[in-house]
């Protein structure tokens, strides 16, 4: 790395690497390629702040990190590898698929309007590629498109984008050849430029995810790739909850949230607790005056969203996909429904032909939010994760923005669940007298107030453990 290679936020971070010049084979000379870095940790990185060039508040993107990048001259150089990797989707759950630089996604470029790149792509797959810049304003020949405006870039071989960033915005990198695979297969990355003038559109925080998805049977690695809408795992960053990182925001922070959807269907993402403006699409900003407000703003596929938020109500708010069966893991299609079903006298018949087996579902299916069941090696619970009052019964699309008091500046380490101020949890009548009247009865209600005794659900025995902790 050079002097202009800003390391801030990389050191430390043990799975960050960097494959020298001489390890990449391909058109261009080795001499000249500059440093690719590779990331093996499936948390989130540190922000990557710049060393030189116009100041901005960079973003910091959900289990994944930001591709370093050198200056020569006045280009500003990146390297990304198309590669093999292996993506915890969550603890207990790794997939083999394909990505960039050690990860699927790729990691997050980031850089300023008017910036000067020069991307180069190594393709290390056992197929030809190409990469598409997905929202960007760039010469036709650097577009993408293999076969249309280039030649497909072979395995072993090395191609070089290079084009002005004309706009800040939200944009994403994804392959632009045998694209049903690649993409089925994880191929995609985020790509952020951020505007000249430091004070323009600027925040306290700043995110970023993709919305991706894959279809892979229980006790397997590989995604299938012919799937057409049947997912079974629907994530964020190829992460599922309860492998999803939390959002970390100081109260009274502003916050972006920004958001691509590379899934073969539309999601509405919704927030809790908040009202939000939408401010930004692939297209580009939104204008202060016609920035619209929601609670939960849907995104088509091949759409990016971005929205923000002053951050002044601190808690443990959930963020995630509104449907519903985007927030299950591993959701099996072929299962039945046994609601209201009487399964005592069939239990035991079924246990002498399938031992170990447990009926389930005869009153709803959170019940399996709560139970150690065996599952077949490399395969996650359908519900899993656990918050301080039981199991939280989610699973893919689902995370959590934790605001809180007196964080500093670009601190993101989780800091556990929110302390709840006395009397702000809903609690469990009992019937009997209340030592305040005023939590039984509205004052405006026209009910005289009566006393009721409540059981404060912390001071509940806890619930039986999975084994899969949240964050």
């Amino acid at each position: 790395m050079t002097d202009h290679l800003s390391r801030r936020g990389f050191l430390g971070a043990g799975g960050l690497a960097f494959a020298g010049a001489s390890m990449i084979s391909g058109r261009t000379q080795a001499a000249s390629l500059p440093e690719a870095a590779t990331m093996t940790e499936a948390t989130m990185q540190p922000p990557l702040f710049p060393k030189s060039g116009p100041d901005y508040q960079p973003v910091v993107t959900l289990n994944g990190w930001t591709l370093p990048w050198r200056m020569n001259g006045d280009w500003k150089e990146f390297h990304l590898i198309a590669e093999p990797v292996v993506r915890e989707l969550a603890p207990g759950m790794k997939a083999h698929l394909w990505g960039y630089n050690g990860q699927s996604p790729g990691p997050t470029i980031e850089a300023v309007e008017g910036d000067k790149v020069r991307i180069f792509v190594t393709n290390k797959l056992p197929e030809n590629t190409a990469v598409h810049w997905h929202g960007q304003i760039l010469p036709n020949g650097m577009d993408g498109v293999g076969g249309l405006t280039q030649p497909h870039i072979p395995p072993g071989r090395t191609f070089v984008y290079e084009f002005v960033l004309k706009k800040s915005g939200t944009f994403m990198y994804h392959p632009h050849s045998d694209e049903m695979v690649q993409m089925a297969m994880g191929m995609m990355g985020f790509f952020v430029v951020h505007p000249r003038n430091p004070a323009e559109r600027r925040v306290d925080r700043d995110f970023v995810f993709l919305l991706n998805a894959f279809d892979i049977e229980a006790g397997s690695y590989v995604p299938k790739v012919n799937t057409m809408l049947d997912f079974n795992l629907w994530c964020w960053n190829s992460r599922v909850f309860p492998g999803i990182d939390p959002l970390v925001v100081g109260q009274n922070d502003k916050v972006r949230i920004r958001f691509g959807n590379l899934t073969m269907t539309n999601h509405p993402v919704h927030m809790h607790g908040y009202d939000f403006k939408v401010t930004g699409t692939d297209g580009g900003w939104v204008p202060e005056g016609a920035a619209w407000p929601e609670v939960s703003v849907d995104v088509a596929v091949g759409q990016m969203r971005a929205f923000e938020f002053v951050a002044d109500a601190p808690g443990d708010w959930a963020i995630h996909c509104h449907k519903s069966h985007h927030t299950m893991n591993a959701m099996g299609h072929s299962v039945k429904t046994y609601i209201g079903v009487n399964m005592k006298r069939t239990a035991p018949a079924i246990k002498k032909a399938a031992p170990g087996y447990m009926p389930m579902g005869s009153t709803g299916m959170g019940e399996m939010g709560e139970m150690e069941m065996p599952l077949p090696d490399n395969t996650l619970p359908m519900m899993t994760g656990y918050g301080q009052f039981g199991p939280i019964e989610m699973g893919g699309m689902f995370s959590v923005v934790k605001v809180r008091p007196g964080l500093s500046a670009n601190d993101y380490k989780d800091p556990g669940w929110y302390g709840h101020p006395e009397g702000t949890v809903a609690y469990e009548w009992t019937g009997e007298p209340l030592a305040d009247p005023a939590r039984a009865t509205s004052p405006d209600s026209g009910v005289k107030a009566t006393e009721f005794h409540a059981v404060d659900p912390r001071k509940r025995p806890p619930a039986k453990s999975s084994g899969h902790g949240n964050h």
